[in-house]
């Protein structure tokens, strides 16, 4: 057991399929990984959990993990109480 290498990781079919999928986001969402101005995912309506540096994008268009400064052009203020 001591002699086991473990391989270099490379990415399976599933990886080639989850990428072209959410390419198509990326490319219909302007999905970036920086914010636009003051708009950003953290103080969007939609970033389930403003706590967090990573979290899950409810909207309806996206529906991902998305970063604490990523932006999309659905972008929406989160409502004043």
């Amino acid at each position: 057991m001591a002699d086991y290498e473990i391989p270099p990781p490379e990415p399976k079919e599933i990886d080639e399929k989850n990428w072209l999928e959410l390419q198509h986001f990326i490319d219909r969402a302007v999905l970036r990984g920086h914010p636009s101005g003051d708009e950003r995912c953290r103080n969007c309506l939609y970033y389930l959990d403003t706590d967090a540096d990573l979290t899950y994008c409810w909207h309806p268009q996206i529906r991902i993990l998305v970063g604490e400064n990523w932006w999309c052009q659905w972008w929406e203020a989160i409502p004043e109480e």
